[in-house]
């Protein structure tokens, strides 16, 4: 009994020590990507990041647009025709014009190796904005 001990015992080291390293691979991935996202978190850059949030007046979001597809931004007062959420029954936001009530910019320091001292970026703006459809009475 001694002895198959004694000849597997290497074999048993091997694994052991290939498990240990999976395992300590995995813990790194993971401590990885939970401080990304905790960093992401302290941006404010979760779901929105980088976008042109158009939200109603009790704050649920209409729409979402990336910021690299526009040439300008929205102005307090000006007409935007927004997709929504479709038609139907249950669709909270119909597609149709929108009035542009107020737009806040929110900025985030950059903090990379090469960036000018001081400089920060524009990372979501925030278009509050009022429905210009009429009320559909079925």
């Amino acid at each position: 009994m001694i002895e198959i001990l004694i000849r597997y015992a290497p074999l048993g080291s091997f694994v052991g020590n290939v498990i240990w390293l999976l395992v300590a691979l995995a813990t790194y991935y993971q401590a990885s990507k939970s401080r990304e996202e905790a960093r992401a978190a302290r941006d404010g850059t979760l779901h929105s990041q980088n976008c042109l949030e158009f939200i109603a007046g009790d704050g649920s979001c209409i729409n979402l647009v990336p910021l690299e597809t526009l040439h300008s931004l929205p102005k307090p007062g000006d007409v935007v025709f927004l997709p929504g959420h479709g038609v139907g029954e249950a669709v909270a936001f119909l597609s149709g014009a929108y009035l542009v009530d107020t737009v806040e910019h929110i900025y985030t320091r950059v903090d990379r190796k090469g960036s000018r001292p001081q400089e920060a970026r524009l990372t979501k703006a925030v278009a509050q904005v009022t429905s210009l459809n009429p009320a559909l009475t079925v």
